[in-house]
Parts: C-alpha cells; structure tokens; sequence
C-alpha cells in the first residue's frame, strides 16, 4: 500500500518506549492529528484492564493502539505487546483509507511489537474467559513466540505489570 505522508510524532515513540521499558503505561492510543499530518498520542492509562482500554477504542473513528497484554504461560506470567489497527466499519472511508496507508509508519517505528490485532468491530478484539475467540490464533501465536508456552496455554490479562517480558 502507498504511504500516505503521515509522519509519526516523537511523543508516540517516547510514550511507547514508557510502556515497554519503563512499564508507565498498560495502553496507548494513537490518532491523527487534526491536520491529518501526524500520528499523535491521545490517550494512555497505566492501570486500565483490558476492557477498559476497548471502551476507549471509538466506534466510529480509527485508531492505532498498543496494549501491554499479561498471559499465563506454563514458565508463570508473561507480557507480549500487542498493536491494535482499530478501523470501525461505521468510520468514514477517507478515514478508513488515511489510517490503513499510515499504519505502516507506526507500526515500523514502535520496535518491540510482538503480535498485531486488526479489530472493524468489538467482537474482533473481544477478550473471553482468557481468551481472543476471533484471534485464537494469534494467542497461540503469542505463547509460541518464544516465550516456551504452549499453543494451548491460554492468554491471561490481569492488572498487574509484574510479568517477565521476553
């Protein structure tokens, strides 16, 4: 996909650096800027569950997002981050297509990713029992990235930030 000439502003890579470092941040959130130039930082939260961090994905409006996500695994508790592509199906096309041709800017930039979940609508980020039923696959993923879980460990979210990161 061509590049639409969106730059990434510096503050969304500091503000990521604070979540996978420093562990500051369990999400961020990531828009446009109003001139539809940048890729700004528009919201992060240091202690939200992971349904608090959907509430914040707008159903109408794209987003990029990254969530410190904390899993179960058989070697105890893990994190992977995870990149979010939110594009609603009830978001305007111009921004469905400004958002999907400057995706690669940010994902590029924010090092450290492990895995990337595209949602259009909540019950393709949904977070079950333990569990992405709509990215089953992509848990999976997760575990077998190298951190010796099995596929059939299953993804836990907690609140805590005490997990070993791989």
């Amino acid at each position: 996909m061509q590049s639409s000439g969106v730059k990434v502003h510096t503050d969304c890579l500091e503000q990521f650096q604070s979540l996978k470092l420093g562990k500051k941040h369990k999400f961020i959130i990531y828009s446009l800027s109003s001139d539809n130039t940048q890729i700004v930082v528009s919201k992060t939260s240091a202690s939200a569950s992971y349904d608090d961090f959907v509430a914040e994905l707008p159903p109408t409006d794209c987003r990029y997002a990254v969530y410190d996500l904390e899993y179960d695994s058989d070697e105890g508790k893990r994190n992977k981050i995870c990149f979010f592509a939110w594009s609603p199906d009830d978001a305007k096309i111009k921004q469905k297509m400004l958002y999907a041709s400057s995706k690669d800017a940010i994902r590029k930039s924010l090092t450290g990713i492990q895995t990337e979940i595209q949602g259009t609508d909540f019950s393709e980020v949904a977070y079950d029992a333990g569990e992405f039923p709509h990215h089953e696959r992509i848990v999976g993923f997760l575990i077998d990235a190298g951190s010796g879980g099995s596929p059939s460990s299953r993804a836990q979210r907690t609140g805590g930030s005490g997990g070993n990161r791989d």
